[in-house]
């Protein structure tokens, strides 16, 4: 069996996102996908006095209508200012010291595209949580890119000689199993399961980005919780 995964590239996403990249065989980002204005590819969530806040990469101002590798960082991105906004809400942490030499050098990179520095971002995470799963870009992947929607993801499977197709359970309502069977594909949704973990002994906010997640845990743990999931 060749299990596949693909998705768009987000700016440390939650646990789920790497719970599928761990699961598959190839996992594959979009680059040639419109860049979703208010989404999450370059914004996320983490813990700052004991709430939920938003945290984002600033791009600079363009068409709404353009791919997400076609994106840019904003001329004026302060680096400096986003690690000390994570620096700020982690640094009594129990794991910032192993954690934040990897955020530096995800927000120190010095590429401004957009799809670049976010498979960038992707790339370092996982290889630090121990994923070895390879990771392809969608446009070096020889298909037809004037698909859309699930028939896309089904070209891309055949191109990469996939049986099996998982996606996250959000995709529930958006891809038929009928439709990737009729084409050979195995279609199985990811669903996390939930767990919790202490936060500065404060109550527990759930599915924050992986950022959080790597800060409160240990690899041994965070390698555990990666195995926490139910196909559907």
């Amino acid at each position: 069996m060749k299990k596949v995964g693909i998705m768009q590239p987000y700016f440390f996403p939650y646990i789920g996102y790497f719970q599928l990249i761990k699961a598959v065989d190839v996992f594959v980002v979009y680059d040639n996908i419109k860049y979703t204005k208010k989404g999450w590819i370059n914004r996320n969530r983490m813990l700052q006095n004991s709430k939920d806040v938003m945290f984002s990469l600033p791009l600079k101002r363009d068409s709404d209508y353009l791919d997400v590798c076609e994106r840019e960082l904003a001329a004026d991105f302060n680096r400096d200012k986003l690690l000390n906004q994570f620096k700020g809400s982690y640094l009594r942490a129990p794991y910032f010291a192993q954690t934040f030499p990897l955020v530096e050098q995800i927000v120190r990179y010095e590429d401004t595209n957009l799809f670049r520095f976010l498979h960038h971002s992707i790339s370092k995470t996982c290889e630090h949580l121990g994923i070895t799963t390879e990771i392809r870009v969608s446009s070096d992947i020889i298909s037809d890119h004037s698909l859309k929607n699930q028939d896309k993801v089904i070209a891309l499977c055949q191109a990469l000689g996939a049986d099996t197709y998982l996606n996250p359970i959000g995709g529930v309502e958006l891809y038929d199993k009928d439709r990737f069977m009729s084409e050979g594909i195995d279609l199985h949704f990811l669903k996390a399961d939930e767990f919790s973990y202490a936060q500065f002994n404060n109550g527990f906010i759930p599915w924050l980005s992986i950022l959080d997640i790597m800060m409160f845990n240990s690899k041994e743990a965070i390698t555990g919780m990666l195995m926490q999931y139910s196909l559907r």
